[in-house]
């Protein structure tokens, strides 16, 4: 290629892509809080299959190599792999040495969106990251640790095979729930093949019910005094094994949030657990992560339904667990998240909804100390900001009707079904109530995740903020150090310092020789605690949030030295003079 011709390549090259940049600023317009020409582009107004799932974040990690690492933790049942994305800068240090927020979602199959709000997020800080300076200095300083889906399996099945709004609620097994000695053998039929379990209703002399007039989608119970025309037959299906029950076998029933280690009890007592904590390999390997990560400081699960922000205890056996000091750092950023995502309701699980035990939440904070929410996903407010909480059935008629316009229900029709006779199929389609409709997923999505990065942003964030020298004589000197915790959260929990889980905090000073080291109690009063053994490393129990620790050496030698802070959930930070 002559220079003149290589020239004009160029020139036509740098041509094409200053009109490619132009057009592209002619077709959009740039919206407040999103990425405005994110490299992986994804639409938030659908659901994904795993496979669409593990597309997403193989797309966000090819394109963002310094932000992201991609590996499975484990495999499920039927082996598919668990995929976690780890979110950090790279160029500031080892991701695993930083505070971390573990996330995750779909533990109960049928409740899909907690995988999307996940994904949200991963997308949203890697897109974001040259964008915002908060999210730059976030990913400077933290690390996320997100597992969009901990059941994949049956989040598989609930998408591909059919099932009501509320099935298969927990993982791939099939049992015999009916103990006939045939597992499975009643597992939904979809009778009028549409890929949604909805109901059967008949027309019976002596029924109780008749449509609604106004709305035949809606079945009405009659007056004593009234002659109905309809009777209800529950869930579609047939009966397969002759016992004169459908839908009795089905998937599970076992639940992976009644499999952790913490507070467990057998199915007879708790029903869902299955053999033993951790008997699940899913959550198996989710807990085998988070112990090989003591750096995990918060932690978020994202189920459905109902607009809430849950802390634990599960059980009011459990009640002691939870520390005053804890409680008041829950309570401060559960606050946050009300103001964040209008229409949820923080509250605790076993005082406000129902008993768990061996359940997620409660294992994350009692078993490794680490402040944790489940939110329950998608309520009535964002429907019409009116009611919060669950739809009832009047309301979630008038969002058929009015917002997706006959799209979440399936009119009834006729069938000639073997057991029943002539019967009518229709109702709600899985896909509704329990999972938002696709104009409400991002919103919801993007709120939830503001609530957790509130969280992650109050994970520990330690500095040497002052360092005293004073001259003993006698070539000694006497330097105190302030370590300062700018953040809500402390490096070691109520629970984390009452069961000595995580080891302490260390404060090191290098370049100097020691003579003595300490922990300053009241620098007014000159009190202090020796630490005898290893001076130059002093050992801290905590360094609580937004207050200060000081540390005291004697030491002599070369005039330069470095102070080092290493904590487990709070980091590493050094001090140069």
């Amino acid at each position: 290629m002559t220079r003149k011709l290589y020239i004009s390549v160029l020139c036509f090259a740098l041509t094409t892509l200053s009109l490619t940049e132009i057009t592209a600023q002619e077709k959009f317009f740039r919206a407040i809080g999103t990425p405005h020409q994110p490299k992986v582009e994804v639409s938030w107004n659908r659901y994904y299959t795993y496979d669409g799932v593990a597309d997403v974040l193989q797309k966000i990690a090819k394109a963002y190599p310094n932000l992201t690492r991609l590996e499975s933790i484990g495999k499920s049942v039927e082996g598919r792999d668990m995929w976690l994305l780890t979110i950090s800068d790279f160029k500031t240090g080892n991701p695993d040495r930083k505070p971390a927020m573990y996330i995750d979602g779909n533990i109960h199959s049928n409740e899909i969106q907690g995988t999307e709000f996940s994904l949200y997020t991963a997308w949203y800080l890697t897109e974001m990251f040259d964008e915002l300076e908060f999210i730059k200095e976030l990913l400077q300083d933290k690390t996320f640790y997100i597992v969009p889906t901990i059941n994949p399996d049956a989040r598989d099945n609930f998408m591909k095979e059919p099932n009501t709004p509320h099935s298969p609620r927990s993982g791939m097994l099939v049992l015999d729930n009916d103990g006939d000695g045939m597992a499975g053998e009643d597992r939904f039929d979809d009778l009028n093949n549409d890929n949604h379990i909805t109901f059967m209703i008949r027309k019976s002399a002596s029924g109780r019910y008749i449509k609604d007039p106004l709305d035949d989608r809606r079945l009405i119970e009659v007056s004593p005094e009234q002659k109905g025309e309809y009777e209800m037959l529950g869930f579609e299906g047939i009966d397969r094994d002759g016992d004169g029950r459908v839908n009795e076998d089905g998937i599970g029933y076992y639940d992976p949030n009644r499999d952790w280690g913490w507070k467990w009890q057998p199915d007879y007592v708790q029903r869902g657990a299955y053999k033993y904590p951790f008997s699940l390999p899913e959550t198996r390997a989710v807990a085998d992560f988070v112990l090989k990560h003591p750096n995990i400081a918060g932690a978020q699960s994202y189920h459905n339904y109902g607009g809430m922000i849950l802390r634990g205890p599960g059980a009011e056996e459990d009640l002691g667990t939870y520390n005053r000091e804890d409680i008041r750092i829950y309570d401060a950023i559960a606050k946050k998240g009300e103001e964040l995502i209008p229409g949820y309701r923080y509250l605790v699980v076993y005082k406000d909804l129902y008993s768990v035990f061996g359940g997620e939440l409660d294992w994350f904070y009692g078993g490794r100390g680490i402040y944790t929410y489940t939110n329950e996903l998608m309520n009535s407010y964002l429907y019409f900001h009116k009611n919060e909480g669950r739809a009832n059935q009047e309301e979630e008629l008038k969002v058929d009707q009015y917002l997706t316009f006959g799209d979440a229900f399936v009119p009834w029709k006729e069938y000639n079904h073997p057991q029943f006779g002539t019967i009518e199929v229709g109702g709600f389609k899985k896909n509704f109530s329990r999972a938002h409709p696709g104009f409400l997923l991002e919103q919801d999505a993007h709120r939830n995740m503001a609530f957790t990065i509130y969280h992650a942003y109050h994970t520990p964030k330690l500095s040497v903020t002052d360092v005293k020298e004073k001259n003993l004589g006698g070539g000694l000197k006497e330097i105190t150090a302030s370590l300062y915790n700018e953040r809500l959260m402390p490096t070691h929990s109520s629970q984390d310092l009452k069961y000595k889980i995580e080891r302490p905090d260390y404060v090191s000073i290098d370049g100097v020789n020691v003579v003595a080291g300490m922990v300053v109690e009241n620098e007014d009063f000159n009190e202090v605690t020796e630490q005898v053994q290893h001076p130059s490393k002093i050992s801290v129990a905590n360094i609580p949030g937004m207050q200060t620790v000081k540390v005291r050496w004697i030491v002599y030698g070369n005039e330069n030295y470095t102070i080092t802070v290493d904590s487990a959930k709070g980091g590493v930070v050094s001090w140069k003079k």
